[in-house]
């Protein structure tokens, strides 16, 4: 995986924060989602990197970047430092003005990103995430259902701790199997570092408090609240539910309305698979994402 791209270890006022990086020409920000690591750009990178300059870190909490004790503080893992973060990695790297392309988590860290620094964000493409502020506001027992881990991971330490930490291998196949629509799709040998980085302690610690900090993002959100983002906005989701019914949406949100109703330039639709779009349909992604950089780089 990632054969031709470098390693580097960049820190971030004392969080270390591993990247891989690759390619030439205008650069792209690779955003993880939950409960994995950069590994998941594994099938998309290479081909993006033939025209891109692509970097793909580990969050703050996740794969081998730095894991900070978060004391109950949810400033520590809330969406504006996680963004703060890959920011200071991008300039570090020298990349002032940048693509973002997020999973999951990364797709909210990367919604946070372009409102919090919107000079640095040239366009914005999210992965199956409706923004976490329409998803609270809207939630009914379909969605609460589908998000389980949410409420699971908001109750106070050590109880989802303990919990996901008694079996770790146990809870991570459970959720890779439910939200994965088209079989085989994770390899071995993603699959193998998956495992490796969710077993450890310190990940399900800094995950729980990742997912607690969601009250002091939904605080971040109510300041933004009507405010809409100035990039071209890409929305890609998967459509197959029926392993993962409610996901997101619940019964009553539309995927493309939320993020209309969020940015000035919004384009984007299903694909036919589950939650793990890059690694279920990589060619297919790559077919929806590749001419909506190339519009958007051009302009």
């Amino acid at each position: 995986m990632f054969d031709g791209f470098s390693q580097v270890v960049i820190d971030i006022q004392g969080i270390i924060i591993n990247v891989v990086y690759g390619g030439n020409g205008p650069p792209i920000l690779l955003l993880h989602g939950y409960p994995q690591t950069h590994v998941m750009w594994h099938k998309v990178a290479p081909a993006l990197a033939d025209s891109y300059t692509v970097v793909a870190p580990d969050l703050r909490g996740y794969g081998d970047s730095g894991k900070p004790d978060a004391n109950g503080d949810d400033n520590v893992y809330c969406k504006r430092s996680t963004a703060a973060d890959q920011v200071q990695v991008m300039l570090q790297l020298g990349h002032e003005l940048f693509h973002v392309i997020g999973h999951d988590r990364g797709a909210r860290v990367g919604h946070r990103m372009a409102l919090d620094s919107p000079i640095r964000v040239k366009t914005f493409t999210s992965l199956d995430v409706a923004p976490s502020q329409a998803a609270f506001d809207s939630m009914d027992s379909d969605l609460s259902f589908a998000w389980f881990h949410w409420h699971l991971m908001r109750q106070p330490e050590p109880l989802p701790e303990r919990l996901i930490g008694s079996n770790a291998k146990f809870y991570l196949d459970f959720l890779l199997d439910r939200w994965t629509a088209r079989e085989g799709s994770i390899t071995e040998e993603a699959y193998s570092e998956y495992l490796r980085c969710f077993s450890d302690p310190a990940t399900i610690k800094a995950s729980c408090a990742d997912y607690r900090a969601i009250s002091l993002d939904l605080e971040h959100d109510e300041i933004d609240r009507g405010r809409r983002l100035d990039c071209p906005v890409l929305a890609l989701w998967g459509s197959d539910m029926r392993k993962r019914p409610g996901w997101q949406t619940g019964r009553g949100l539309d995927m493309l309305q939320v993020w209309r109703d969020r940015a000035t330039n919004v384009v984007g639709g299903p694909i036919d698979c589950g939650h793990f779009l890059a690694e279920e349909a990589p060619e297919e992604v790559l077919g929806k994402i590749l001419p909506f950089l190339s519009t958007n780089e051009s302009n």
